[in-house]
């Protein structure tokens, strides 16, 4: 992206107009107006809400609104429904302008740029959007944590997931984080190949989007700024608000082995943030949460690196409301009711486990996920203030749901036994007659959660309960196992949230025999699948 200049916004991207003239250097409010453009008419727009990052103003009849602003801040638009924001060349999202009189310190030694100075505040700092149909009813994309550390591991970002998700219709996509993997000179590219999927586009920033040289949290966004804009900011579409809050705060150099220099916390400016715009929308409006880290997770139940610090605070403000709170950083597949209403979806990382696994059938790393899940991402369907979310695989069959294993303690075993047998040799049939009672069926629900119900049945019998059960998913773990050159150093399988069992019963007759799985998903839509179990007679 070529240097931009003072009067193009977001610091950088043409969003706003800016009046000509500035203010005194010592100004301490931020003013402007937001227009509305229909076709060839541009016309001031009154009440739309505009805010400072905490503080939250209507405009009045002639469009204007007013904010404080007494050193450094951002200023950004809340698209109001009907209306869409000004977008780049590759689809990015123009929604705010950053006011950095003296740009990003040089003494600071940032790796990759920063903002330039934009100088004193504008006399006038415009906002203008254009009028477009926008039904209640709309699909939403949501990726999280693509994270490729590489141009080649870009490849794969373009080659899975972006090419799945341009044959889903949608009104937008968004990506709660980790866009990518602490090279941040990949941006151009990444942003230009998730452009060609034809839609808005809007991202949010996580823990390996900061600027890590940044002595503090207070510089720790210069890049994200100068590329994207506001880190946290908010938006309406149809009957919902989205409000996209980064969580992540650096806490400095030196970065240790793992590079966990950093907490989730939303901090008070965000959750001030967040209470204002809920006072200013109607409590039946849905509300679409979204950081990076986790509110609360199952892969490290008490980790300041993966759940959010002040999560009471915020489950305090958003008390009442009807809300779906979105986020990545895990590289887990997760769902979570943390309060009457609230509905915390951890989702599926585009890279899964890091762009790990093997690659021998397309070049591209299986990249299964620590937790079973194959690598991919997510759709929301809003529905007026309704919604469901459904998972999509981003390799392999585009309507996965499930894995059926067969588990058996003879056939299980240390990474060197795992290696004298073919693939998934040890979680397939046949199996022999006397270890039925030693035999267990293995189901990865993807998607899973608490409110999904499974059951299994034999033939035309009875379908029996599975039990959901916090335990690794014995495919991955042969895979990490057979292939620890191909995956991270740090990924291993981890105990999954979504995993039913069920023992075998030992009586089972030798032959071939149908296995059904079926049940009721999140949302209680049905899902069912089937295989074969052979039963030898043995030694």
């Amino acid at each position: 992206m070529p240097p931009l200049t003072r009067r193009e916004t977001l610091a950088g991207a043409a969003v706003l107009t800016l009046a000509a003239g500035r203010a005194e250097a010592e100004a301490k409010e931020a003013t402007g107006i937001v227009f509305g453009l229909d076709g060839a008419a541009r016309a001031p727009l009154p009440n739309v809400l505009v805010s400072n990052g905490q503080e939250v103003v209507r405009t009045d009849a002639q469009g204007r609104y007013r904010l404080p602003m007494p050193g450094d801040g951002t200023v950004f638009v809340v698209k109001p429904p009907g209306y869409a924001l000004p977008r780049d060349a590759d689809n990015v999202v123009r929604h705010s302008y950053i006011h950095q009189p003296e740009g990003t310190p040089h003494e600071i030694g940032l790796r990759y740029r920063g903002v330039a100075p934009t100088g004193p505040l504008p006399t006038s700092i415009d906002f203008s959007l254009t009028k477009q149909d926008e039904p209640e009813d709309f699909d939403v994309l949501l990726f999280t944590d693509p994270q490729p550390e590489t141009r080649h591991e870009l490849d794969h970002v373009r080659d899975t997931a972006v090419a799945r998700a341009m044959g889903i219709p949608a009104a937008f996509g968004l990506t709660t984080g980790d866009v990518l993997f602490d090279d941040l000179s990949l941006y151009g590219r990444s942003n230009a190949i998730v452009g060609r999927i034809g839609i808005p586009w809007y991202n949010l920033p996580g823990n390996h989007d900061l600027n890590m040289q940044a002595p503090d949290a207070r510089y720790s966004r210069e890049t994200w700024k100068r590329v994207f804009g506001a880190p946290s900011f908010a938006f309406q579409h149809g009957r919902a608000l989205f409000v996209l809050l980064d969580n992540v705060v650096w806490l400095g150099p030196p970065v240790p082995v793992g590079g966990n220099t950093y907490e989730g916390r939303l901090g008070e400016r965000n959750l001030a943030l967040l209470r204002n715009l809920l006072a200013e929308v109607p409590a039946d409006t849905l509300i679409v949460l979204a950081t990076h880290i986790p509110l609360q997770t199952d892969a490290t139940p008490s980790g300041p690196h993966n759940n959010t610090a002040d999560r009471a605070a915020l489950l305090d403000i958003l008390r009442g409301r009807k809300v779906l709170a979105i986020c990545g950083h895990t590289h887990t597949t997760e769902h979570h009711y943390l309060a009457e209403g609230l509905h915390h979806h951890v989702l599926t990382a585009v890279s899964g486990s890091w762009w790990s696994g093997p690659d021998t059938r397309t070049g591209i790393p299986s990249a299964d996920s620590r937790d079973g899940t194959p690598n991919g991402f997510h759709v929301l369907s809003v529905r007026g203030t309704d919604y469901t979310t459904r998972y999509v695989p981003a390799q392999g069959e585009p309507d996965g749901t499930m894995r059926i294993a067969f588990e058996s303690q003879i056939r299980s075993g240390a990474p060197e036994v795992v290696r004298a047998l073919r693939p998934m040799e040890a979680l397939r049939p046949p199996i022999p007659q006397d270890a039925l009672a030693d035999s267990t069926l293995v189901v990865n629900v993807f998607d899973g959660g608490p409110k999904t119900a499974v059951t299994w049945r034999v033939g035309d019998g009875s379908a029996e309960p599975m039990v959901r059960t916090r335990r690794p998913d014995p495919f991955v773990t042969e895979l990490f196992a057979r292939y620890p050159e191909a995956k991270k150093s740090w990924v291993q399988a981890i105990p999954s949230s979504h995993v039913w069992t069920a023992r075998l019963p030992a009586d089972l007759p030798p032959g071939a025999h149908r296995i059904t799985v079926e049940g009721s998903d999140e949302y209680g839509r049905p899902f069912r699948s089937a295989t074969v179990l052979e039963i030898t007679r043995g030694v």
